[in-house]
């Protein structure tokens, strides 16, 4: 399952409405369940559709601190495989069928690449409501354990009282948004070097 962490001026529900707009066409359509802070966004292949192989793609969204995270569940590929094999052996039966297997063939290549779509939709979104991996500036402060005064991150010491912050400074993930603290090279969301 594929996570990202978006910070900033997004909602679960802005996402959902997004990727339903995106993908409610052709030979997909979409489904929203859930509300307020958790949406699941399922996109998949229209019954009976006229070319392509069955496929099913079911999109989590969840409201986190200071923004969304967004789970990507395992694309449905069987019906995919299986469109493409009977275009495949249809065409080595007869290269002439070929030419009325072209609409599948299409369609389960554009559906084969539904994940990094989704991706390229969810990103766009994103970025469109300012909202991106890094940190955003309420989560760049912090709380100094004895003025409980703000601080910015990377600061040593506390601007208000002058005691020490501590080693513990947070950073986010540069593939997929999760906070992490500075003492990590490994992200705990998505097992990325940092």
């Amino acid at each position: 399952m594929e996570k990202q962490i978006f910070h900033g001026d997004l909602t679960p529900i802005d996402l959902a409405h997004t990727l339903s707009a995106a993908f409610n066409r052709s030979n997909l359509f979409t489904k929203i369940a859930g509300s307020g802070d958790k949406m699941t966004v399922q996109i998949s292949s229209r019954p009976l559709a006229r070319s392509g192989g069955h496929t099913a793609l079911t999109i989590n969204i969840q409201k986190v601190t200071d923004g969304v995270l967004v789970q990507l569940g395992k694309q449905s590929t069987l019906g995919i495989m299986a469109s493409l094999g009977e275009s495949a052996w249809a065409t080595f039966r007869n290269p002439f069928n070929l030419l009325h297997r072209l609409d599948d063939i299409a369609q389960d290549i554009e559906n084969l690449q539904l994940d990094d779509d989704v991706w390229e939709v969810i990103t766009k979104a994103a970025h469109a409501a300012g909202a991106s991996h890094e940190i955003s500036e309420k989560l760049r402060r912090l709380t100094c354990e004895y003025c409980e005064a703000a601080n910015p991150v990377g600061e040593s010491n506390c601007v208000a009282c002058g005691a020490p912050l501590g080693e513990s400074q947070p950073k986010t993930c540069l593939s997929c948004g999760y906070v992490v603290s500075e003492d990590k090279t490994i992200c705990p969301n998505c097992n990325k070097r940092i």
